[in-house]
C-alpha cells in the first residue's frame, strides 16, 4: 500500500509518499482499495503540530474515503467484496489501502463518483450536525457561515437551503461571492474589506443572526456572540484563526489562543443566548448517531437536494499542492485526493 505521511511537523514538504505490506482485515473489518479521499483543514494543522488529537509524526491523517471492498474480515457479511463504499475512519485515511469496521461503511448511491463520495462524510456530517442536532435549525433563521466558500460552509449551505426561508450570511473573499450567490448565499460579505459584524449588523437593522457557524476561534467567536439575537447560538467548530502560513508560528498561536472569550452560565442566562461546540473527531464512539446522519446525508444525495463541491483533485503525488491551495485560501469546495 502506499499513504501520504506526514514525517514531522512543518511546511508542505514535509509530506512523503511511503510504501508498506497491505493491511489485513481484523474480525468486524472491511479492506477497502481507496480511489479517493478527502483533504480536510484538520490535516493541514495536524501536519503544523497545531490539532492536539492527531497522532504524533510520523503518521497517516485522514478522516474518510470512497473505494471498492476487496476483503472482509471475520464476521463480516455486509458490504460485500467488491461493493463501491463511502466510510469514515479516525485518521489513517491517506492511503490507497485502508481497513475499517464494516459497520463506518455506507454503500454509495447509483451515480455517485468516488470523488463525491470521498468530499461527503466529514463535511456535510460536521454541516449537518451543527445545524440539525445542535441548532435544531427552524425557518425563517437567519444564519451566519464563516468560510463559506470551504468544504464545511457549503455543506451547511446547501443543508440550510433544506428548510424553509432560512436566511444565509456568508464570509468569504470577493472573487467567490457570484459563485456564493448561484449557490444560495444571500448576503455575500468580503470579510478582508470590510468588517463582516458591522455588515450584518447593517443588513440585519441591527437584530442579528439566530445562528453564528464558526471555525475561525479566538476574538471571531466573541464577534460572533455579540451578533446573535435572543435566543440564538454561536457554535464553534475549529480554530483556523491559529494557523498563519504553512508552517506553526508560537507567538501567533499563543495571541488567538489568548483572545479566546470565556463564556459564563450567568452571561448566557441574562443575555438569552447560547454557545455550543462541535468536533466530529470526538464523535467517533458515536457509530449509532454518526451512521443515521450519514444515512439521513445519502437519502439527501439520491433526492438531489445536496451534491458536494469539488474545487479540485490531486494526486498523492501532488498532495503538497493540495495543501498550499487550502492554506491560501483559494479552494471553492472540497479538495480531494486520488492515489
Amino acid at each position: 500500500m502506499r499513504a501520504i505521511w506526514i514525517t514531522k511537523y512543518g511546511g508542505p514538504e514535509v509530506l512523503e509518499i511511503r510504501e508498506q505490506p497491505d493491511p489485513l482485515p481484523g474480525a468486524g473489518e472491511v479492506r477497502i482499495r481507496v480511489r479517493a479521499c478527502g483533504l480536510n483543514f484538520a490535516e493541514l494543522m495536524a501536519r503544523e503540530g497545531l490539532y492536539p488529537d492527531a497522532p504524533k509524526p510520523p503518521c497517516v491523517v485522514g478522516y474518510e474515503l470512497a473505494g471498492e471492498v476487496d476483503a472482509l474480515g471475520a464476521g463480516v457479511r455486509e458490504p460485500r467484496e467488491g461493493a463501491r463504499v463511502v466510510a469514515v475512519t479516525r485518521f489513517g485515511a491517506h492511503a490507497d489501502t485502508v481497513c475499517v469496521p464494516a459497520e463506518q461503511t455506507r454503500v454509495m448511491p447509483d451515480g455517485m463518483s468516488f470523488e463525491e463520495g470521498a468530499a461527503i462524510p466529514v463535511v456535510y456530517l460536521t454541516a449537518h450536525h451543527m445545524l440539525f442536532r445542535v441548532a435544531h435549525l427552524r425557518q425563517g433563521a437567519r444564519v451566519l457561515v464563516h468560510m463559506a466558500a470551504g468544504g464545511v460552509g457549503l455543506a451547511a449551505i446547501q443543508l440550510a437551503r433544506t428548510v424553509e426561508d432560512v436566511v444565509i450570511f456568508g464570509t468569504a473573499s470577493a472573487a467567490k461571492h457570484a459563485f456564493l450567490r448561484e449557490y444560495g448565499c444571500d448576503h455575500c460579505i468580503d470579510y478582508r474589506k470590510i468588517d463582516y459584524a458591522a455588515e450584518v449588523r447593517r443588513l440585519t437593522g441591527g437584530a442579528g443572526v439566530d445562528l453564528v457557524l464558526d471555525p475561525l476561534g479566538g476574538k471571531d467567536w466573541q464577534k460572533g456572540y455579540d451578533l446573535l439575537a435572543p435566543a440564538g447560538m454561536l457554535v464553534a467548530f475549529g480554530f483556523a484563526n491559529m494557523a498563519a502560513g504553512e508552517k506553526r508560528k508560537l507567538l501567533h498561536v499563543a495571541r488567538h489562543y489568548l483572545s479566546v472569550p470565556k463564556f459564563s452560565p450567568m452571561t448566557l442566562m441574562d443575555d438569552n443566548r447560547a454557545v455550543a461546540g462541535v468536533n466530529a473527531g470526538h464523535l467517533w464512539r458515536e457509530s449509532t448517531m454518526l451512521g443515521r446522519d450519514l444515512d439521513a446525508l445519502l437519502v439527501l444525495y439520491r433526492a438531489g437536494k445536496i451534491k458536494p463541491t469539488i474545487d479540485s483533485v490531486f494526486k498523492f503525488s501532488d498532495v503538497a499542492a493540495a495543501h498550499r491551495r487550502m492554506h491560501e485560501r483559494r479552494n471553492v469546495g472540497k479538495l480531494v485526493l486520488v492515489p
